[in-house]
């Protein structure tokens, strides 16, 4: 070998050396990993069990391929179970205490980033479809997204709900706010908020980036309202309520007295929303409800699988809060009782996600913005205080290793809503210990491995004294805000909040009999409103009262 070629040998390897190993493994123009686009499919008051494949009858296809062919979390839990201060939770990765939207009477967001301003800094398109439920009731834009269709509050089912003959004459129909322009609704709530999704993942957004769309539904919230395609579905299905729905010794054994009072209320099994409506016709049109949300999910797997984008996209399917269908007598969410903190989840993305698996990890609503941003390799903010399940999920760890600490619990008392006190709660190891905030009444804790529908109360049971005195030092110390305070926060009243009970249920000694009223009165929902001469009114003549 010439002394020239020596040289230039011993440059090269020199070269290499430098670069590292592996520097020549492909060319510097090599295609990258594709970004994984993101669809967040939201759910409002699902019940965890109201899937197909839990519930036999229940008629849910396309969330039956999600599980089917993804991962099934049935351990997912809300920190919080009540629309706003849940919502919150999932969009700023902190609990109540600390994010301050603490009911549903106009919590400020004042001073809160949610996570799509983080993806959109990554790299990412961003599009909010429907429900948002917070801040001043306003249906603005808000910051972190590209494309924003939405609507003030609960919003209605159809477009011409809650609007006086007069009005709709006149040809008034429900708003949606559209990237800040207000624009009439034309059909039922669900297919049209999945009409707009669908348009902007076909048309409206930037297709060399990647996309997170978060899709809000106002379904199945009551009172669930069906179209007219499915009004009929599900008259010949048997529902089974509840055994502990029952109003009987054994079921009341151990019970706090709110719950028992509750019973006679608008979220009690006994009077529910003040009407004499069945349960099994409730739970019927809230099935009734969820077709359409799975035909919206239909809709979007097919787009995927139709563009070549399934491979690379993650569906998160997903409830703000549970709901009980009667147990212990109760209906709605807020307490901390199973049906109420338990909620559907399941995470769909071929390729990154095994097939047809159950996970048992408790995964929080407090974990979804981290695992996003984890997604889209954006480092998590310091705020933020879940705990991505990416790695669980992935199956690349288990749930023990995963471990993201106690299950802690909180709802703050609602004037609207007054039947449900403060209510806090902690789980460790499959127990869960329960206490209440400015009411007299008992304590509760629950080994959850023997007794999952929670029947008996454990909280006087000398055997589990230990427990019950550490998981109540736990809870308080969990508590603590991240100014290490512990503040039970409120929001301003404006009403009495509704109050009555059902004439010919039982009476409870301590509510005044002035708030039995008779079933289905037109004046049911008017102290959910402020007082007002027209209010006043409107309660004098016996009529409905929308502000």
């Amino acid at each position: 070998m010439t002394t020239a070629r020596r040289a230039l040998r011993a440059a090269a390897i020199a070269a290499c050396t430098l670069m590292g190993p592996g520097a020549f493994a492909k060319p510097v123009n090599a295609p990258q990993p594709k970004p994984t686009n993101m669809i967040f499919v939201l759910v409002d008051d699902l019940r965890y069990d109201a899937m197909g494949f839990l519930t036999p009858g229940l008629q849910t296809p396309n969330i039956d391929r999600l599980a089917r062919d993804g991962v099934y979390f049935p351990n997912a839990v809300v920190t919080s179970s009540l629309c706003s201060p849940s919502r919150a939770t999932i969009l700023t990765g902190q609990t109540a205490r600390n994010h301050g939207v603490v009911d549903n009477n106009n919590s400020s967001e004042e001073g809160l980033t949610f996570f799509p301003q983080y993806l959109q800094q990554g790299g990412y398109q961003t599009g909010f479809f429907g429900k948002w439920h917070m801040g001043f009731d306003t249906d603005a834009p808000r910051p972190g997204f590209d494309k924003w269709v939405s609507f003030k509050g609960q919003g209605t089912y159809f477009p011409t709900e809650q609007l006086s003959p007069e009005k709709i004459a006149a040809g008034e129909r429900q708003m949606l706010n559209v990237d800040g322009s207000h624009v009439k609704r034309t059909g039922y709530i669900t297919d049209e908020l999945t009409d707009y999704a669908m348009n902007w993942l076909e048309k409206g957004r930037d297709k060399s980036k990647p996309f997170f769309l978060y899709l809000s539904h106002k379904a199945v919230h009551s009172d669930p309202l069906p179209p007219d395609r499915y009004k009929a579905q599900y008259s010949d299905l048997k529902i089974t309520l509840p055994a502990s729905m029952a109003d009987t010794p054994e079921n009341n054994a151990g019970k706090p007295l709110w719950v028992r009072n509750q019973r006679n209320s608008w979220h009690g099994a006994d009077f529910p929303y003040h009407t004499n409506n069945p349960m099994t016709e409730q739970v019927r049109d809230y099935y009734r409800t969820l077709s359409p949300v799975d035909e919206s999910l239909g809709r979007i797997l097919a787009y995927l699988k139709k563009n070549h984008l399934d491979k690379n996209t993650m569906v998160v399917f997903y409830s703000d809060n549970g709901f009980l269908i009667g147990e212990h007598g109760l209906i709605d969410k807020r307490n901390a009782y199973e049906p109420s903190v338990r909620v559907p989840m399941i995470v769909w993305a071929p390729g990154m996600v095994p097939k047809g698996v159950t996970n048992p990890a408790v995964v929080r609503n407090l974990d979804l913005a981290p695992t996003f941003l984890d997604i889209a390799h954006v480092a998590k903010p310091a705020q933020m205080e879940g705990k991505s399940f990416l790695p669980v999920a992935e199956g690349k760890i288990d749930e023990k290793t995963w471990n993201p600490g106690d299950f802690v619990y909180e709802y703050y008392w609602e004037w609207s809503f007054p039947q449900t006190p403060t209510t806090f709660a902690i789980e460790r190891d499959r127990v869960k210990y329960i206490q209440y905030h400015g009411v007299w009444d008992l304590e509760e804790l629950y080994d959850l491995k023997s007794d999952p529908d929670e029947m008996h109360n454990l909280i006087e049971d000398p055997k589990w004294l230990d427990t019950k005195i550490t998981l109540r030092k736990a809870l308080f110390d969990e508590l603590a805000n991240n100014k290490g305070a512990h503040v039970v926060p409120y929001t301003r009243k404006s009403s009495s909040g509704l109050v009555n009970r059902n004439i010919d249920g039982p009476h409870a000694a301590d509510f005044p009999a002035d708030w039995y009223v008779q079933p289905n009165l037109p004046t049911k929902m008017n102290d959910l409103f402020a007082d007002s001469p027209a209010k006043a009114k409107a309660d004098a003549e016996g009529k409905t009262y929308h502000p």
